[in-house]
């Protein structure tokens, strides 16, 4: 299971924290149950609902025709219909499972004409992952595609194309006009929300994710946060520490680790808190550090610059990679590390860091035992459950986004559309 530990002296706060969680007790008792006022938005809250084992069959029958069928699959969306996929596929790399190719997450032609030349010469499927199929990225990249494979397969493409989308959307209607096989995108499941749905386990499965271990740790961390009480519940702690900073003049959070597969798990991470707190002039802005590369440059504004933000790492307890540093002859007054471990020398940076930061900003940490696909789902699991809290706590709506559509309306002028 992960650990939740607060690294900083919090002392002269711990009344305050204490308060907070008792006067709010009700707040993590309606989560816990899920509320009639976000019923069209909740399906994920229980992960029986869409990775039973009636989809996890269908889900694993699919990968395994593609990955015998196949060399590369194309998982065509953007946001929350990529990037649970993508933090798992490129931290974990599976060698047993297809080359995993990503598009209709950007407009830019040089992009575009990458991701069509990583296909050359290889067989591959497709996957249109969008519950709205309004959305230009996706909407484009898919057009692009499905000449692309028509000029290659023939008659033969409609084999290779998937779509995952509402029932009864223009994107359900082309699959049945076309013949393309259909996945459903959870109605009442919201993009950033959808790791444990047809939307993140497909990919995940067609590039070799153990995903029924994926959704066990979801599972696992479900019962634990619904049955855990108010004073020991961690994604309540974690939900109410946060909104205490924030209420302290903490704007920022920024998630950080020593481990660079995190990378592609902080775009998802930042998705999930800037679109679901962010509004009514509200929200903690979310932003990463990834070191210790960046010790070298956000460090120092977090030692010496404005104290804006707070802090929550994320560390991995068991390294399964290892590289011992051997003596050499030649005087470059490096022998102080003969014979040790990178992952010892990375786990001692580590933890000067976290004892240097607390000491200026509130640090928190979250411990995995090992980086794989159980402890990702104990993660998807455990921050949407937090968020959700978070924003109960912060007065806002955890579940829409109406600034998102600011900007399509501009655009789509500019496009012809309107």
């Amino acid at each position: 299971m992960i650990r939740f530990d607060v690294n900083s002296d919090l002392s002269d706060q711990e009344t305050t924290l204490k308060q907070m969680m008792q006067e709010h007790t009700e707040m993590l008792a309606e989560a816990q149950a899920g509320e009639e006022k976000y019923k069209d938005s909740q399906d994920w809250l229980d992960t029986d609902i869409e990775a039973g084992e009636e989809q996890l069959l269908r889900i694993e029958r699919k990968a395994q025709e593609i990955r015998r069928n196949a060399d590369a699959f194309v998982l065509i969306g953007i946001g929350g219909s990529n990037n649970a996929a993508r933090a798992v596929v490129e931290a974990l790399k599976p060698l047993n499972g297809c080359e995993i190719i990503y598009a209709g997450n950007t407009l830019h032609p040089h992009e575009v004409e990458k991701m069509l030349q990583k296909l050359a010469g290889k067989d591959f499927y497709i996957d249109c992952i969008a519950k709205n199929f309004e959305t230009l990225e996706p909407g484009a990249a898919f057009r692009v595609l499905r000449q692309y494979m028509d000029e290659r397969y023939g008659d033969k493409a409609p084999e290779r194309i998937i779509a995952t989308g509402t029932p009864g959307s223009t994107l359900w209607q082309l699959c049945q006009e076309q013949g393309y096989d259909f996945f459903e995108f959870p109605v009442n499941v919201g993009g950033r929300y959808t790791a444990m749905t047809n939307v993140g386990l497909l990919p995940m499965a067609v590039a070799g994710v153990d995903v029924r271990a994926l959704v066990k740790g979801a599972h696992d961390m479900q019962l634990q946060l619904h049955k855990e009480p108010a004073e020991t519940n961690s994604a309540y702690r974690y939900a109410c520490l946060r909104n205490l900073f924030y209420q302290n003049g903490y704007r920022v959070e920024m998630l950080s680790s020593f481990d660079p597969r995190f990378h592609y798990f902080y775009l998802w991470w930042r998705q999930l808190f800037a679109e679901s707190e962010g509004k009514d002039n509200k929200g903690i802005f979310p932003v990463t550090g990834e070191f210790t590369e960046e010790l070298h440059s956000i460090g120092q504004f977090i030692q010496d610059g404005s104290p804006i933000m707070f802090e929550t790492f994320l560390d991995v307890l068991n390294e399964q990679d290892h590289v011992v540093i051997k003596p050499d002859s030649r005087k470059d007054y490096f022998d102080y590390l003969n014979g040790k471990d990178f992952a010892e020398i990375n786990k001692a940076a580590f933890h000067a860091t976290v004892k240097a930061h607390s000491e200026k900003l509130p640090v928190m940490t979250f411990t995995l035992d090992k980086l794989d696909a159980y402890h990702f789902g104990q993660l998807f699991y455990f921050f949407q459950f937090a968020c959700y809290l978070s924003c109960k706590l912060m007065g806002v709506n955890p579940f829409d986004q109406p600034g998102v559509e600011a900007y399509k309306h501009w655009m789509f002028a500019a496009l012809g559309k309107l």
